[in-house]
C-alpha cells in the first residue's frame, strides 16, 4: 500500500498519522500551527475530519441526541459537532500548507458531500472513522474514488468489519488498511486488547494498524511488535488549553517521541537469527573458554589443576572441558594460553 510517496507495510517503519480533529479550537492559525508541529515531529500525515454539524447529525435536543457522561457530558450532538468541526473553507488552505511542508494530508468524510468536496482537493487517501464503519453506502462511495482507504474498527464486531471490507473491495478499493481501535476517550490500557491486531491480520491479510486513544505512547509502541503498520494518534498544542479532544491528545514533544520510538521499535524487530550481531562482536572477551591455568609441558596430562574455564572467550568452549581432561599436551603450553585442538592429542 502507498499513500503519496510513502510505502506502507511490514518492511517499512510505521506510518504515523497525526489526527488534528477539533483541536484547532475554531482558530485556523492554530490549525496551521498544528500542521507545523506534525511535520516537525516527523509524522507522515496529518488528518482532518470533514463534516458540519448539519451533515453529521440533526439539530435536536431530544434525549437521543443528548450526551450523558464522559468528556462531552451535557452537549447535544449538534452542539458538539458544531464546536469540533473544521470549516470547509479552511480545507484548501490547510491542504496547501501541508503539501508545502511535504507532509501528507487527508481526511475522514462523514457523508457523500464531504467525499465530493475532498475529491475536489485531490486528496490522496481517505479514512473511515470507527463510528462510520457500519455506513456501507459511505464506504462504497469512498471506494469508488479508487484512493487508498484506512478504516477504523472501534465498536465493530467481526461481521461488521467483514461487511465493511467486502463493501470497499466490491466497489473498487484495492489499497485497504484496517486500524484496530477502541472507541473510549481515553481508553484504559488494559482495554486496548492489542492482540486483536494479529487476529485481524490473520483474518484479512491486509495492513493492520492502530488508532490509539490511550494516554501516552506505550500502547502505540507495543503495537509495532504485533505488526502494526499504521498508527494514528490525536495531537494538540497544549492539553491545558482545552478543546474537544485535548484530554486524550499528545502534546508536541510526545508526538515527536511517538515518531521516534515507534520507528526504533520497528527497527528492533530485525530478522530472526542466532548469529553474532555487530553490537556483540567486541564482547567475545566476556564469554568463558578453556585456558591453561599453569604452564604445561609437552606430554603432560591435562587436568583440573592446569586447565580452567575462565574469561575471555578465545579458547575452546567450556563444553569440551571433560573431553580434554586426561589428554596429553602435544607441545609446551604457556600459562594463560587459550586452548585449541592443535595443542591436544587427538
Amino acid at each position: 500500500m502507498k499513500i503519496g510517496h510513502r510505502a506502507i507495510g511490514s518492511n517499512q517503519p510505521p506510518y504515523i498519522i497525526a489526527e488534528l480533529s477539533g483541536n484547532h479550537n475554531g482558530d485556523i492559525n492554530r490549525a496551521i500551527e498544528l500542521i507545523n508541529v506534525a511535520a516537525k515531529a516527523g509524522a507522515d500525515a496529518v488528518k482532518l475530519q470533514t463534516y458540519t454539524a448539519d451533515t453529521i447529525t440533526l439539530n435536536s435536543d431530544k434525549s437521543d441526541f443528548k450526551i450523558s457522561g464522559g468528556l462531552w457530558d451535557g452537549y447535544t450532538l449538534h452542539e458538539l459537532y458544531h464546536w469540533a468541526h473544521t470549516p470547509w473553507e479552511w480545507h484548501p488552505i490547510l491542504f496547501k500548507h501541508a503539501r508545502d511542508l511535504g507532509i501528507d494530508i487527508f481526511s475522514s468524510p462523514f457523508d457523500f458531500s464531504a467525499v465530493d468536496f475532498l475529491e475536489g482537493l485531490n486528496v490522496n487517501a481517505y479514512k473511515i472513522a470507527s463510528f462510520e464503519l457500519i455506513d456501507l453506502p459511505l464506504i462504497k462511495k469512498v471506494a469508488q474514488t479508487g484512493k487508498p482507504m484506512i478504516m477504523s474498527t472501534g465498536m465493530a464486531n467481526l461481521l461488521e468489519i467483514r461487511e465493511a471490507v467486502a463493501a470497499a473491495r466490491e466497489s473498487g478499493a484495492h489499497d485497504i488498511s484496517i486500524l484496530h481501535c477502541v472507541s473510549g476517550y481515553p481508553t484504559p490500557p488494559e482495554q486496548a486488547n492489542l492482540r486483536t491486531i494479529t487476529a485481524l491480520a490473520q483474518e484479512f491479510n491486509l495492513n493492520i494498524g492502530l488508532s490509539d486513544h490511550t494516554l501516552g505512547n506505550a500502547t502505540a509502541i507495543a503495537s509495532v511488535a504485533l505488526g502494526a503498520t499504521i498508527i494514528e494518534k490525536h495531537f494538540t498544542l497544549d492539553r491545558s488549553e482545552g478543546g474537544p479532544d485535548a484530554a486524550f491528545s499528545l502534546e508536541p514533544e510526545e508526538l515527536k517521541q511517538l515518531c521516534t520510538d515507534t520507528k526504533d521499535a520497528w527497527l528492533s524487530l530485525g530478522q530472526a537469527g542466532f548469529e553474532f550481531k555487530e553490537a556483540e562482536q567486541g564482547n567475545v572477551q566476556f564469554r568463558r573458554s578453556l585456558y591453561a591455568s599453569k604452564a604445561i609441558k609437552k606430554g603432560e596430562l591435562l587436568s583440573a589443576d592446569n586447565i580452567r574455564s575462565v574469561r575471555p572467550g578465545f579458547g575452546l568452549a567450556p563444553k569440551h572441558y571433560e573431553n580434554i581432561l586426561g589428554k596429553k599436551a602435544l607441545t609446551d603450553i604457556e600459562f594463560a594460553t587459550p586452548m585449541n585442538w592443535d595443542l591436544i592429542e587427538k
